[in-house]
């Protein structure tokens, strides 16, 4: 053979070799790991019977979407107890603001008529009486008597003036003051008689998949326990290792791609946890030649619509962009 034909066979091998290496090179960026969900247990404050299971475990629910109830016949009548409370102090407020009613001044005004026709008459017996002591026709005694009676009832006409001005005005304000914090603490137990009512009726604060459903309806549930088992696509997470080596080149925020058996296609996520501590892939005895055996564990989130396509437990491969 040639010199010229083993240098075609030299180039050959040479770059077959390079291509051989880079290849090897770009698949030692995949890396192994697996699917994880952060669950969100669904509970209320409350304890109760379990009326009304809205969901079913394997059902997509949007926020805001109903899950359960818990029986409230005592919660809904603390409410009507709460708010009739409440009319009634803000009626008792309105009342003081605006003084007596109407036909309790017409009752005065009615006296007050009286008493100063009374008072009319008394001033002219006390004007007879005056004229009959001056000629001697009456006693002094008799004219004491008459000069009496029309300051009484010159009195009394004052007495009922009075009376209709202060029932025609409010109460005083210091009593209105009273009332009106009486009224906001009324208005606070409602609201209150309120919040425990709406805590029986549960409803998903994040939308995600019903992964399980923990009671079943007619059944008694403590307060605090869950009852509902769910996913929100946000909580899908995958978590995978990488040798001690690399870590120092990666950085939150960084883009990675997510290869995953049955998926239609590839999964892009973005790099949001890189564990601040080393550990071993088997447990060995650390030297230089087991340097290899350290990882760090990096999580990666992919958006929450490819995140749906993604179940806890699936294993995935890892690329490195």
């Amino acid at each position: 053979m040639s010199c010229m034909r083993w240098l075609q066979v030299g180039v050959v091998v040479f770059f077959g070799a390079l291509s051989g290496a880079c290849t090897e090179k770009k698949a030692v960026e995949a890396y192994q790991g697996y699917v994880e969900g952060e669950y969100v247990y669904i509970a209320s404050p409350l304890g109760g019977r379990l009326d009304q299971l809205t969901v079913r475990r394997g059902m997509v629910v949007e926020d805001g979407a109903p899950l359960f109830a818990l029986e409230s016949e005592k919660e809904n009548a603390a409410l009507q107890q709460a708010r009739a409370q409440l009319d009634a102090a803000q009626a008792q407020l309105s009342d003081m603001k605006t003084g007596r009613r109407l036909p309790e001044v017409q009752v005065v005004e009615a006296q007050l008529a009286q008493a100063r026709a009374q008072e009319k008459q008394a001033a002219i017996q006390k004007e007879r009486d005056e004229k009959q002591w001056a000629i001697g026709g009456i006693a002094e005694a008799q004219r004491d008597d008459s000069r009496a009676r029309a300051e009484t009832a010159a009195a009394r006409v004052r007495e009922l003036s009075n009376q209709i001005e202060v029932a025609r005005l409010p109460n005083r304000e210091q009593q209105i003051k009273a009332q009106e914090a009486q009224v906001d603490a009324m208005q606070a137990a409602l609201d209150q008689a309120d919040w425990v009512l709406r805590q029986k009726t549960v409803t998903a604060s994040r939308g995600g998949e019903v992964v399980d459903t923990l009671y079943r309806e007619g059944e008694w549930v403590a307060a605090g326990a869950p009852v509902v088992k769910l996913l929100p696509p946000q909580n899908v997470k995958v978590r995978f290792f990488i040798p001690e080596t690399i870590v120092g080149s990666l950085k939150k925020g960084q883009p990675v791609r997510l290869v995953c058996d049955g998926c239609a296609a590839p999964i892009d996520a973005t790099i949001t946890y890189i564990a601040d501590r080393v550990e071993y892939t088997p447990p060995v005895i650390f030297s230089n030649e087991s340097r290899s055996k350290l990882v760090f564990m990096i999580e990666a989130h992919p958006e929450s619509g490819d995140a749906r396509s993604l179940h806890p437990g699936q294993p995935v491969s890892v690329n490195l962009l």
